[in-house]
């Protein structure tokens, strides 16, 4: 998930990312094909070159050798990100559905009630703003609904042209990243679609975690294996602890 998160940064990039893989792959990007990718940690930390192992976001370990430090609501969103100056932001989520639409706020419980989470913090900025964003989760059925039980932050709304008559800035998602493949959507309907399976898995298997139809199958290309020189700096040099890689 690291690497192909990775790649698909450019060089030149900016990219606003948060603590975990998105973190991993933006600076394995920076490593290798994408020597002058601006990395923006969330909480308004420019370009660092981080001294692992941190502990958290706000762990000063991670912001060092940083060209600048600001705040996340005045720095990150206002100034960055309000500006237009993003290319790529990234995302998690508890929930992503058929339009790239993501629930980081609550989720029914199956006994009822709902259980509550850390809902957008910046999120709803980037998904509003950025030229793209990359959203990187697990891939479960119970993840990807037909639609989400919150709209925390917007993908393309419900379809076709509803992202931009909303009035939303940026670009919307580009990929969905995870541990089966890589996920696009479709330039008309602005439906989820398969793009890339990884090493081993099948089209079925991702419709069978998948809480809605990808359409018919269709070939898609194979996602790329790690070059032992990827899997030498993802171990040895940005997370030999194993915090994110595992």
């Amino acid at each position: 998930m690291a690497v192909a998160a990775a790649h698909q940064l450019r060089d030149g990039q900016v990219v606003v990312v948060g603590l975990g893989l998105p973190q991993v792959a933006a600076v394995l990007a920076k490593m290798t094909h994408a020597p002058r990718l601006t990395i923006v940690l969330e909480i308004g930390v420019v370009d660092p070159r981080p001294i692992h192992p941190s502990v958290g976001i706000a762990d000063p370990r991670l912001w060092y050798g940083a060209t600048c430090f600001t705040s996340g609501f005045i720095g990150t969103l206002a100034s960055i990100l309000h500006r237009g100056l993003v290319d790529v932001g990234f995302l998690g989520g508890l929930e992503v559905d058929q339009y790239g639409n993501v629930n980081t706020t609550a989720v029914p419980l199956p006994e009822g009630g709902i259980r509550h989470f850390t809902g957008s913090g910046g999120a709803n900025d980037i998904a509003s703003l950025a030229r793209a964003t990359l959203i990187v989760m697990r891939h479960e059925k119970r993840k990807f609904p037909a639609r989400v039980s919150y709209l925390t932050s917007p993908g393309f709304l419900r379809g076709g042209r509803e992202r931009e008559a909303a009035g939303l800035r940026g670009g919307g998602p580009s990929r969905v990243i995870t541990d089966l493949g890589t996920l696009g959507f479709d330039p008309v309907s602005r439906r989820m679609r398969v793009a890339a399976l990884h090493p081993g898995v099948t089209w079925e298997e991702v419709q069978a975690n998948t809480g809605f139809s990808l359409g018919e199958p269709e070939p898609v290309p194979r996602t790329p294996e790690p070059t032992e020189e990827e899997l030498r700096l993802l171990r040895d040099v940005i997370d030999p602890v194993r915090a994110y890689i595992r």
